[in-house]
């Protein structure tokens, strides 16, 4: 029985995880734009800091920050699969009503992505960022 669980948790934590995450650990800065007009979305620029999720190695968190007078403000935490292949970073984030997708995809410093609502997939973000690299003294 243990070996069977153990086989279990060892092939879960396999088929969540696609791929090596270097391409895209670290933090990303840059702007998250509405898309829906009358929406009570607001355009922001976002920095967010990705790294190995503590309670699942195979996925990421984002944990998502805004700029307020120049300052980060905390927004919360995004779970994500990061599926090398494609370079595409794919977040799922239920809420009550319907499930909400976002996705992002890496080209080298740059990752921009969409946040769709609902069934029906309503684009209602976009997202452009870019890395941002450790200042060395």
């Amino acid at each position: 029985m243990r070996k069977l669980l153990l086989i279990t948790l060892l092939f879960s934590g396999v088929a969540a995880w696609s791929g090596d995450s270097a391409d895209v650990i670290g933090n990303w800065e840059g702007e998250s734009k509405c898309t829906v007009a009358g929406s009570p979305c607001h355009d922001e620029h976002v920095v967010y800091h990705i790294e190995t999720d503590k309670q699942n190695a195979g996925k990421l968190t984002i944990g998502a920050d805004k700029i307020v007078n120049g300052k980060e403000e905390f927004m919360g935490n995004i779970s994500c699969v990061y599926h090398a292949e494609e370079s595409l970073l794919s977040c799922t984030i239920p809420d009550f009503k319907q499930e909400n997708l976002w996705e992002f995809h890496i080209s080298g410093e740059s990752m921009t992505g969409t946040l769709v609502l609902g069934p029906d997939k309503k684009l209602y973000r976009r997202v452009s960022l870019r890395r941002v690299r450790e200042k060395k003294s």
